[in-house]
């Protein structure tokens, strides 16, 4: 196995609006990684929200309690050695520096804030999420009736609306080298 400069692995959180190409970074990081053989894991919240998080809802609390969940998986896979790519909208700073802070205590923490207009993201609309948040079928829809708040100091940016996918997974292996964490 390829090791970094770290015995332990690290945590990419992916976090933007729903539609903005999170899942499909995160999917394109971890191919790379693992033909590096890294031990990689993707955590995405269709999944999560199926298993770990099963039944909770999308209330301001119940998404911070949901993305704690996370946090605390993520730690525990990182300082076992795993690279752990987490794709969440994760809509707030202050949920999102909490898991930082949960995450950063053992091991690498790197936030890429996929930036994607909601215009864009309506556009796609790969769940047809939008469509009903818009008629009134789904409530706290990020975006929509819940507020999404752009990181203010990410680690990297992406940009899904004017960048092709191939682009933006370069711009986290560059970074994730520049930085180390990666050979």
């Amino acid at each position: 196995m390829c090791s970094s400069s770290f015995d332990k692995g690290f945590v990419v959180w992916l976090t933007g609006l729903p539609g903005s190409g999170k899942t499909t970074i995160a999917r394109g990081v971890s191919e790379f990684l693992k033909r590096k053989n890294y031990r990689v894991e993707v955590l995405d919240g269709d999944w999560v929200r199926k298993t770990i998080s099963a039944g909770v809802g999308f209330t301001r609390e119940e998404r911070r309690q949901h993305l704690l969940r996370v946090a605390w998986i993520s730690r525990l896979l990182a300082r076992n050695g795993v690279v752990v790519l987490c794709s969440f909208v994760s809509p707030y700073r202050d949920v999102r520096e909490e898991v930082r802070r949960i995450v950063e205590e053992e091991t690498p923490f790197i936030e890429v804030y996929v930036k994607c207009s909601i215009e864009e993201c309506i556009r796609r609309d790969p769940k047809g999420l939008y469509k009903r948040a818009l008629r009134g079928e789904i409530k706290n829809m990020t975006g929509i009736d819940d507020p999404y708040e752009p990181p203010l100091k990410p680690d990297i940016i992406v940009d899904t609306e004017n960048l092709s996918v191939e682009e933006n997974i370069a711009i986290v292996i560059d970074k994730l080298r520049e930085i180390g964490l990666i050979d």
